[in-house]
């Protein structure tokens, strides 16, 4: 089969997906929409995956150049003669795709995209509905994904539900020092945040959390790993509540040295506003340490509080506060949250078991283009 894999950049999440499709007997291709300013991913496409050279994936993407990416996409279609294309986000990558009349069309959520995106004006509920009312099969990884799809119309027996999920072998747990004696903080209890420095991650929460937590008990610390389009407000905040000495900011980390940092930390910390099964989430499961997330659907599908951790009011700093230092006060739990944390990703995390899930879609999708059109051409169906 001759698949396109058609995502808005090329992420770490990106770069999971190509590998595990790389592995299977299917010609891929990667077709990339935008390029932004700050590259997240240095690792190279797997060996197998070519990527396509067109109108896109140049620079940011922009909807006043839909009709250039439309007709550059119909060129593609036509001379790569895909069987599936899959495509993602919903309102970028899929709509384009739903535009060129291309089916089947494989629809991956990317969370966000239909939990947040969607209904956010008249014309992302316009896009939102067309995407979805042309798709075969929409991919998800929370049912959160999925009732919001329904609320489209989209038919519950057309989605496919299974968590992206993590290597296993590569994280794990275990402790790593090296971070800890660099600052001293060997017996300072350190939280880890992994998040882009973007509005809907709530990083600004965090730090305002942070900062009320601190002033209450001085030994904490936070390793802040990412950066973003808040930057200038974030780094503002760190220096107005003077916590220089008590955050260590690495920027982007590659994912190859991210075992590094979950070895080194106590508890994983997360002030999303909206999430699928976020990987790092899954990530710190899987390396048994413990975790304090906001209350958003797709995080209450993974933890229970006084469990694998808990779980604080979204987007309320006084309550992510009071978190931080009902963890510290808790520490006796930590062991014990710590093989339920990895007892849980082993279970449901399973990045090579739950890819299967992904190939079945594909098959579904094939059956209901071949059920509705026949099997006379791929592509377009006029």
């Amino acid at each position: 089969m001759r698949v396109i894999y058609f995502s808005r950049d090329f992420t770490a999440h990106d770069h999971r997906f190509l590998c595990a499709l790389a592995k299977t007997d299917h010609k891929v291709y990667f077709l990339r929409l935008e390029r932004p300013a700050v590259k997240r991913e240095e690792r190279a496409l797997p060996k197998g995956i070519s990527e396509i050279s067109w109108y896109g994936g140049k620079e940011p993407f922009a909807y006043r150049h839909s009709i250039r990416y439309m007709k550059d996409l119909k060129r593609v279609i036509k001379q790569y003669q895909p069987d599936l294309i899959h495509a993602g986000p919903i309102q970028t990558c899929a709509f384009l795709t739903a535009q060129c009349g291309f089916q089947p069309l494989v629809s991956m959520s990317w969370g966000s995209d239909l939990l947040m995106e969607a209904d956010k004006d008249e014309q992302m509920l316009w896009v939102t509905q067309y995407t979805l009312d042309r798709t075969q099969v929409l991919v998800g990884d929370c049912q959160a994904v999925s009732d919001k799809a329904q609320t489209f119309g989209f038919p519950a027996e057309r989605i496919t539900l299974f968590p992206w999920g993590v290597d296993l072998d590569q994280f794990h747990p275990g402790k790593t020092p090296a971070l800890r004696e660099q600052f001293k903080w060997q017996e300072n209890p350190l939280f880890l945040s992994l998040r882009s420095w973007e509005p809907i991650y709530g990083i600004d929460v965090l730090i305002e959390g942070f900062a009320k937590a601190v002033k209450k008990n001085n030994a904490i610390r936070l390793l802040l790993l990412g950066n973003g389009s808040q930057k200038e407000l974030i780094e503002s905040l760190i220096k107005q509540n003077e916590l220089e000495a008590y955050i260590f900011q690495p920027g982007y980390v590659q994912q190859q040295e991210l075992i590094e940092y979950y070895q080194a930390a106590d508890i994983y910390i997360s002030s999303s506003f909206s999430d699928g099964s976020s990987v790092s989430l899954m990530e710190a499961l899987a390396c048994g340490l413990p975790v304090l997330v906001s209350d958003i659907p797709g995080n209450m599908e993974w933890v229970t509080s006084d469990e694998q951790g808990w779980l604080y009011g979204t987007g309320m700093a006084d309550l992510l506060a009071d978190g931080i230092l009902n963890a510290i006060d808790l520490r006796n739990k930590w062991p014990e949250m710590s093989i339920k944390a990895r007892q849980l990703a082993e279970q449901r995390a399973n990045w090579q078991k739950n890819f299967q899930s992904l190939l079945l879609a594909y098959n579904q999708a094939l059956q209901i283009k071949s059920e509705k059109h026949g099997d006379t051409q791929y592509g377009f169906n006029g």
